[in-house]
């Protein structure tokens, strides 16, 4: 029995809200989106875990990680890039990053240490540390 290719395709780009969903090759399987306005790093992961779980499948299923780098702000596109990175490096699966239509942005990869991560292309430089007017 051939394995299915599942990938979970993760987008954080808006400050207020996520979506996620579980694809096999160009058919979407599952989708989740709701709001998390300033909660996006506590609901991720557990929204993954849901969906994930919910459809009969577990994280060993998943044969490659795909997420938005591009369009957000600084924290919401970090949030969802370092959430892909930490899952691809700890499942040993590859990687891709995409833009909101889905197309692969080949300028948003990188190899650090033998490992090819996403890396977030940011539209404006951080607030962090500006001095308030």
């Amino acid at each position: 029995m051939k394995k299915v290719e599942l990938i979970l395709s993760i987008d954080t780009a808006s400050a207020t809200e996520i979506i996620i969903l579980l694809k096999s090759g160009d058919k979407i399987l599952s989708r989740k989106k709701f709001l998390a306005p300033k909660k996006q790093a506590e609901k991720l992961l557990p929204a993954i875990e849901k969906l994930i779980i919910k459809n009969y499948f577990s994280l060993k299923d998943l044969s490659g990680i795909e997420v938005v780098t591009q369009g957000g702000t600084f924290t919401s596109l970090r949030i969802g890039v370092i959430t892909a990175n930490a899952l691809s490096f700890a499942l040993g699966i590859p990687v891709l990053a995409i833009n909101k239509e889905g197309n692969p942005v080949k300028g948003d990869m990188r190899s650090a240490g033998g490992i090819t991560i996403a890396a977030p292309h940011y539209d404006a430089e951080p607030n962090i540390g500006k001095k308030k007017e």
